[in-house]
């Protein structure tokens, strides 16, 4: 979903001018049009990363840098994030789902859940939001790619980990740079009790989203409950899900009567 000139991307002025105009690091036309081969598909991808010129290099640069030098990397990395609230789902779009949600409105409700869910033993539910809110934060520049794309999973997890080290470079490394990244690995990577939770999250989500939209549309939307099936961790999330289709299948019925 994005599209830019990157053969100057490298310099500042071009960072400045991506940064003012999001549009620009948001590229619509990456995924939305098809591709006619899986090279293309996976050119087409690759390419959509700009190459940003980082503001600061060393991870403990922070502690001695100006105020506004660290405002200006913050309001940076906040402009950047900004796509992440016009960027569309790109599973809704296929379907012809009319106004679906955002990248940032799945997380934030991931959020929600990570913060009412019932206290579980060995689990931070602070490090759970957290992981919640970044753990798809590098769509910021790659887009929703989707199974849809034919991007292998291995391919799709590497050009996000360079998007990520590009956004963390433009928040100017340091600390939250540092952590927002290993929030990610570990999401990314299913590594702890947190990262399976979130994981039920992500899917809970989604077909909790799939059901409204069957409502408010009129549709079936199967696809997204099978995808899901049996893949729930923990107790929560196949209690939740539970929930999720018991109603599914109470209004299904219901609509058959």
């Amino acid at each position: 979903m994005e599209a830019a000139n990157r053969s100057s991307s490298s310099s500042p002025h071009t960072l400045h001018r991506c940064l003012t105009n999001p549009q620009r690091l948001h590229r619509p036309n990456l995924l939305k049009s098809p591709f006619n081969t899986h090279d293309r598909k996976l050119r087409s991808v690759r390419c959509q990363i700009p190459k940003f010129e980082p503001k600061r290099s060393a991870v403990n640069s922070r502690a001695t840098e100006p105020a506004s030098s660290s405002s200006s990397c913050s309001i940076d990395f906040l402009t950047l994030c900004h796509s992440l609230k016009t960027t569309k789902r790109k599973g809704w779009v296929n379907h012809g789902i009319k106004g679906p949600e955002s990248i940032a409105d799945h997380m934030y409700r991931m959020a929600l859940m990570a913060l009412i869910a019932g206290d579980l033993p060995g689990i931070n539910r602070e490090r759970c939001i957290k992981i919640a809110i970044v753990h798809d934060i590098a769509e910021a520049i790659v887009g929703d790619i989707t199974p849809s794309d034919g991007v292998p999973k291995v391919e799709k997890s590497r050009l996000e980990q360079a998007a990520l080290n590009e956004m963390c470079n433009v928040l100017g490394g340091g600390m939250r740079a540092e952590e927002i990244k290993e929030l990610w690995r570990e999401y990314e990577d299913n590594a702890s009790l947190e990262a399976n939770l979130v994981k039920d999250f992500d899917k809970v989500e989604m077909i909790l989203q799939a059901l409204e939209y069957e409502t408010e549309h009129d549709r079936v939307l199967d696809e997204f409950f099978l995808s899901t099936a049996g893949k729930f961790q923990t107790d929560i999330g196949k209690s939740w899900a539970a929930e999720i289709i018991a109603r599914r299948n109470s209004r299904l019925a219901k609509k058959l009567n």
